[in-house]
């Protein structure tokens, strides 16, 4: 398979561990650009990167550059995401790939037009333990799925001004951890869900701050997530079945699953992959989509979660500065 030229723009926590997961694996990044020019050029000296732009038009403009990795702030996705597309680059963005269901179908459809790829960058839909239980399942032997059960909570202080909880950064817990949460439903669901109710309670700054999310599909598949930024939570999905249930810990790198058989209690681990290599699967399940040999990108996922939190955000009369002033 061919070798893509890859540049990243923004560079955060995240944006560090795409390049070390690059190198570990033999291979550079070719560019990066950042909003601080100096940030940029510290990020180039660590992971040895020998291309920095001024301006982040420059990357956009480089002929020499495949794949965009896009880790900004959430508000700002839409905007790299469209420029990016037009300007003939694939495009693997953060989580969440948008603020709505409407900037995400301006980029399905932008990506459309210029056949590339267009992807969110949710890692647990490339670790291999995933794709190794849908395997299990499709065989029959934990019979039909009946409910899905998540929680993510993690502890952040209290400062309104931080990007977790600061409205003008698209801060709140729906689109900062709520993505994980109901990406794992929705890997384990038959069809989107078609009834979605939500419960929140909001910080001081007016996000987000903990909500209780309960869903349930056309087949009568229930699930349920629950999330906050200021009570740590166990990363636990649960997927119960006709015959059985999984449990993982840990689950948007996780590579162990539990499954339990509920007719005699026997339980079963299912090891697959490695967590510390959970943004090389992305890596490589993206340059597969570019390379046209297959796409396990799963946007019609991405899609899905997105339409979700979408709802879910319309319901509580809660919207961002920038889809406010879009009205």
């Amino acid at each position: 398979m061919e070798t893509y030229r890859w540049a990243i723009l923004g560079c955060g926590s995240i944006a560090n561990e795409l390049a070390q997961a690059m190198q570990r694996h033999g291979r550079m990044v070719s560019a990066v650009a950042n909003r601080t020019h100096e940030k940029a050029v510290t990020f180039a000296d660590t992971y040895h990167i020998p291309k920095t732009y001024s301006t982040f038009e420059d990357l956009f403009h480089d002929g020499e550059i495949d794949i965009i990795y896009i880790s900004t702030p959430h508000n700002t996705h839409s905007q790299y995401i469209n420029e990016a597309l037009r300007h003939g680059k694939h495009v693997l963005c953060e989580k969440s790939i948008t603020l709505n269901s409407e900037e995400l179908a301006q980029a399905k459809s932008l990506a459309g037009q210029n056949h590339l790829v267009l992807a969110e960058a949710m890692t647990l839909y490339h670790m291999p333990l995933y794709k190794k239980l849908q395997a299990i399942i499709q065989s029959g032997r934990l019979g039909n799925l009946r409910v899905v059960q998540t929680n993510f909570g993690s502890y952040r202080e209290y400062d309104m001004g931080s990007r977790f909880y600061n409205p003008a950064l698209a801060g709140g817990a729906l689109l900062d951890i709520g993505v994980y949460a109901l990406s794992f439903i929705r890997w384990f669901l038959s069809a989107a869900p078609d009834q979605v109710t939500a419960q929140v309670k909001y910080a001081q700054s007016g996000v987000d701050e903990q909500a209780g999310i309960l869903l349930m599909d056309p087949a009568g598949e229930l699930a349920t997530a629950t999330l906050s930024l200021h009570a740590k939570q166990p990363k636990r999905g649960m997927a119960s079945f006709d015959k059985g249930y999984l449990e993982i810990y840990d689950y948007p790198r996780a590579s162990q699953a539990t499954i339990t058989y509920t007719e005699d209690g026997r339980q079963e681990t299912i090891s697959c992959g490695d967590t510390s290599d959970a943004l090389w699967y992305e890596i490589c399940d993206m340059e597969q989509a570019v390379s046209g040999m297959g796409n396990e990108m799963h946007l019609d996922y991405t899609s899905d979660v997105m339409d979700v939190m979408t709802k879910i955000r319309k319901s509580w009369g809660f919207s961002y500065p920038e889809e406010s002033n879009a009205r």
